[in-house]
């Protein structure tokens, strides 16, 4: 066979696909699962129905109100769970030492993607469709808790 003319991109392509794909996290993936479904979804499930019963309809102004309690108070609290969780399943001496550290760079993520997030899920969705919705959404910020979970704080 006539030797190919290969241009850089194609080289570096195919230099990356010759390379060993590295085998899963099946550790880091089971504690993620346990905390999503047996913990943070559960927790998910029981607030929202709360706050439809609390504060039921989807004006502005009630939107607003729901928004402003669930990240003040249920996103905190939240995120305080997923990291000493997460902290107890990996087994550190100090559970609260990620959480202090992680918590602030968090809650500030949390609010850019929350914020618009929930303000549609209040003003737009019926909440025949919420759980689909927040399922969706919470997808993905999971991927940027595992994003973050994994940053190391000076």
């Amino acid at each position: 066979m006539k030797d190919l003319k290969l241009s850089h991109f194609q080289k570096h392509f195919l230099k990356k696909l010759s390379k060993p794909i590295e085998p899963y996290d099946t550790a880091s993936i089971t504690k993620f699962a346990i905390y999503g479904t047996g913990i943070g979804g559960p927790l998910i499930a029981l607030w929202y129905r709360f706050l439809d019963k609390k504060f039921p309809g989807c004006s502005l102004k009630i939107a607003v109100k729901k928004l402003a309690i669930d990240q003040l108070t249920f996103t905190a609290g939240l995120l305080v769970v997923f990291y000493t969780s997460m902290s107890i399943m990996d087994g550190k001496k100090d559970i609260f030492e990620e959480c202090r550290q992680k918590f602030i760079p968090t809650y500030k993520t949390s609010c850019l993607f929350w914020i618009p997030a929930q303000l549609m899920n209040f003003i737009l969705v019926p909440p025949i469709y919420r759980v689909i919705y927040i399922g969706t959404c919470s997808f993905v910020w999971i991927n940027i808790l595992c994003y973050l979970k994994r940053q190391k704080v000076e």
